[in-house]
């Protein structure tokens, strides 16, 4: 169980890399090239990122079978994520000036902790594993 345990965190955290890059991607489009308000470009950002971390994490990191329930609970783990990140997004470029290409990176970083926690409820039941 241990083992298993560092080995889901270590895929966790190679999925959250992947995840926040392409969450980054899409916020430079939206924000620099689009040119939408940063919060707007955010949430859409988000969103888009979400459902590719559903996949990722449900296939590499929990190796369990996705489902229609898993998929609509699957938002509920981003609820504290968004919260949190967007809080941080606000904070860092309003109060802090922290510039447009750097403050998402650090307000993604912010909420890791409680995301990883909540989605391995969801998407990782004790009875099924894929082989």
């Amino acid at each position: 169980m241990r083992f298993n345990l560092k080995s889901e965190t270590i895929k966790f955290i190679l999925v959250g890399f992947f995840n926040t890059f392409h969450y980054y991607l899409w916020y430079l489009l939206f924000t620099e090239v689009l040119n939408l308000y940063y919060l707007a470009g955010h949430w859409l950002a988000f969103l888009i990122s979400m459902v590719g971390s559903f996949y990722l994490n449900t296939y590499f990191t929990y190796r369990s079978k996705p489902s229609w329930r898993k998929f609509f609970q699957f938002p509920l783990t981003y609820v504290v994520n968004i919260t949190v990140s967007t809080s941080a997004l606000y904070l860092l470029k309003e109060w802090l000036k922290f510039d447009n290409k750097f403050a998402p990176i650090l307000a993604a970083a912010a909420a890791i902790p409680f995301t990883f926690i909540i989605s391995r409820k969801i998407l990782k039941t004790r009875r099924e594993n894929i082989s």
